[in-house]
């Protein structure tokens, strides 16, 4: 691990302007834009950097192009390596197909078929992709071993100071386009690429702004290294914020993110899902998970940024439209309106009706029912799923659960075992 007193190599105005040059052309200069309804829910003037609308549907293009153009003579002639969730992959592909080199992507086996299937397109004959592993660095061990044994060209999605620099061309967008001084500004972490370039730029241009980085609260690498004064490796994480879910930030983005930013905060992934669907259902905006994180911190800050000037970077919308109904089920799950129990059944006649009559209030619907074992004892456990019209009503139903017999265990604080049964 790196030792704190570290001093990260610094991200200059220079070489940022040299990024921005040499992705003309190439990239989209994605819009700043007031969102209304966000303005008006936190009473202060937010603006969307909108990623989302970028070449490849997030910002991974800038620093993936960057670092591939300038690399020195040689380099390019080996076959580039990379190791991505999805959208650096996305950003490679599309370099390889406008440079004119070949690339092998590594993916985690459960990447969404939307994203593999977009780096097969950005890449076209140029790229091989790889899926292997369960996880981010799964692949990324998969990735580095290939360029060790077959002499690639490593391409690294976050700790590359050409990387950070080719983000940091966001920031530079962001200030350019900005009307009046910007008082907060909320970007996302996985790695931290992200913010160690935006905020270096702000940094230098604009130093009065408060910068927030943002993880999932199943992924809290940085959030987690930062208080601990140095890189640690989290022994496990939620990958459902696939976009930001990496166990350990890298040296330099953890060097530089320490000395830039003001706070980091953590927000729930079932926060995530209630944004990705709000924006999606009032702004008609498709964001994935890790593109929403900068939007639902604003839940953390609201007493801070009133009357303020807010930027969040929208950092991506590459989402696969068949996980929105496990978007839709974390979200009500988090609303506290779905409720899962494993309940011990009399196994006679009548105990479902008892079960109904006496225990549900008339406006609860059962969505799951399911007998687990079925066999000749008095009594078996039922997996049964209630949806509520008010959040509230739970501690009622399992007051009159007990009242009436009915044993049970809770499952909704024991996501693993119920994600086998939803």
């Amino acid at each position: 691990m790196e030792n704190a007193t570290t001093a990260p190599p610094a991200v200059t105005l220079k070489n940022v302007e040299r990024a921005a040059r040499n992705l003309k052309g190439v990239i989209y200069k994605t819009p700043l834009m007031q969102n209304l309804g966000l303005s008006r829910t936190y009473g202060a003037t937010v603006l969307l950097k909108r990623e989302d609308l970028q070449v490849v549907r997030s910002y991974k293009i800038r620093g993936a192009y960057h670092k591939m153009s300038t690399l020195p003579k040689g380099a390019g002639e080996r076959e580039i390596v990379c190791a991505s969730a999805g959208n650096h992959a996305q950003g490679v592909a599309y370099a390889c197909q406008l440079l004119g080199l070949k690339g092998r992507i590594f993916m985690p086996a459960q990447t969404p078929a939307q994203k593999v299937d977009k780096v097969r397109l950005f890449g076209g004959e140029w790229v091989d992709v790889v899926l292997t592993g369960a996880s981010f660095d799964d692949c990324f061990r998969s990735a580095r071993a290939w360029c060790d044994e077959r002499g690639g060209t490593f391409v690294h999605p976050f700790d590359d100071l050409a990387i950070v620099e080719g983000q940091a061309t966001v920031g530079l967008e962001i200030l350019k386009a900005a009307t009046a001084p910007i008082d907060y500004c909320f970007m996302a972490i996985g790695g931290g690429g992200l913010a160690s370039g935006v905020g270096s730029v702000f940094r230098l241009l604009s130093p009065h702004t408060k910068l927030i980085g943002v993880q999932p609260l199943g992924a809290p690498s940085m959030h987690g290294s930062l208080a601990a004064g140095q890189r640690q490796a989290l022994a496990h994480i939620e990958s459902f914020v696939d976009g930001a879910a990496v166990k350990c930030p890298g040296e330099l983005t953890f060097g530089l993110c320490r000395e830039l930013l003001d706070d980091v905060v953590l927000v729930p992934e079932g926060q995530v899902c209630l944004d990705l669907l709000k924006m999606y259902n009032e702004e008609g905006m498709v964001l994935e998970p890790a593109g929403t994180l900068s939007i639902s911190a604003l839940h953390q800050y609201a007493d801070q940024i009133k009357g303020k000037t807010v930027v969040c970077v929208v950092s991506g919308s590459n989402n696969d439209i068949t996980r929105m109904e496990d978007i839709k089920e974390r979200a009500t799950r988090y609303q506290g309106l779905k409720h899962y129990f494993m309940v011990t059944f009399d196994q006679r006649p009548g105990a479902l009706r008892r079960f109904v009559n006496s225990v549900l209030h008339p406006d609860d619907d059962i969505i799951h029912f399911q007998y687990i074992k079925k066999n000749n004892k008095e009594k078996g456990p039922v997996f049964v799923g209630i949806e509520l019209k008010q959040p509230g009503e739970i501690t009622s139903i399992q007051a009159r659960m007990l009242a009436e017999g009915f044993s049970y265990e809770y499952l909704n604080d024991k996501p693993d075992f119920l994600s086998l049964l939803v």
